[in-house]
């Protein structure tokens, strides 16, 4: 990894998605280690979480770690103390930070000032975490990434930052399909743009669905409205009314195609309840493969890594 903090897809390169895919399909069949025995993560959340903090705290357990979790109350980032100085207290008592944060600038102070790691476990700008389990998901169903079409519908938040970083590094086609001004951001897609030159890679975006998904081997959706956005949720719903995934639209999808939600899921909004609980979805999967992919990023950071890799034969 390029530095002591995974604040972002572009911390890692494609070799380090493939090694850490690697790792963690491994650390499936040996699930309990003691690996990070005697470490200590602290999991900072400024936001709820059901996934992100179960995750979090057994991939340590199951690395033989300990976690400790601090709520928002209990900190009160910028408000309570400054930023800074929680990186700096923190960096005394534990070994690395899994924050989940508003704003991705928290997380860049946090970084800057912390003499420990500090991993992105949700910012507004990106969720690397989640992305590495969706690969993660995606080489297990398909036993491959590069040259997959992996199609996105819906807002281009952070998880579709995220996701499109990560698909463009490990060579995956990607397609947006997002209503007029809720588009990724122009510095994101173009980062994207030269990792898939690099990859033999191909982003398009459209604010057309079934333009995104005609072919597609992956369709994938996220909520209209994330967390911090609740004021706009009547209004996010009128613009994303065409942008539901549905039997319909899962029609223009190849006939293997899988359906991935990172979850919670707004059943009937942007995915109809057929299509969520149908054989296409593997979104029970996705999520369990978030515990195993943070096992992977833990290891790695934290100096523990002793699964010995599984040999994986990429194309």
């Amino acid at each position: 990894m390029k530095r002591k903090d995974f604040l972002s897809i572009s911390d890692i390169s494609g070799e380090d998605i493939r090694s850490l895919i690697s790792d963690a399909v491994a650390s499936k069949d040996k699930s309990w280690l003691s690996s990070l025995e005697r470490k200590t993560l602290a999991i900072l959340f400024e936001k709820p979480s059901l996934r992100t903090r179960v995750s979090f705290e057994m991939a340590m357990r199951q690395l033989g770690g300990e976690t400790i979790y601090l709520s928002p109350a209990e900190v009160g980032l910028g408000k309570r103390e400054s930023v800074p100085d929680v990186a700096r207290v923190l960096s005394r008592y534990v070994d690395a930070l899994a924050v989940r944060t508003f704003s991705h600038q928290t997380l860049e102070t946090l970084a800057e000032y912390a003499a420990v790691p500090v991993i992105n476990a949700l910012s507004d700008l990106e969720h690397p975490c989640q992305a590495l389990a969706d690969l993660l998901t995606i080489y297990e169903k398909k036993r491959e990434l590069k040259g997959l079409r992996l199609a996105f519908i819906g807002d281009g938040n952070n998880v579709a930052h995220s996701l499109l970083l990560a698909a463009a590094l490990a060579g995956m086609n990607f397609r947006i399909a997002s209503p007029a001004g809720y588009a990724v951001q122009e510095r994101i897609l173009s980062q994207a743009q030269d990792y898939a030159a690099a990859s033999d890679a191909e982003i398009f975006c459209t604010e057309e669905p079934q333009l995104a998904v005609n072919g597609a081997d992956i369709v994938y959706t996220d909520v209209w409205t994330s967390m911090g956005q609740e004021a706009e949720a009547e209004k996010r719903r009128k613009v994303f009314a065409n942008f539901q995934v549905n039997d319909e639209l899962m029609a223009f999808a190849k006939e293997d195609a899988i359906l991935m939600h990172p979850l919670p899921a707004h059943r009937g909004e942007e995915v109809s309840e057929t299509i969520l609980d149908s054989l296409q979805s593997v979104v029970f999967d996705q999520a369990e493969n978030r515990l195993h992919a943070q096992k992977a990023v833990l290891l790695r950071m934290l100096g523990g890594l002793d699964v010995p890799l599984t040999g994986l034969r990429w194309r």
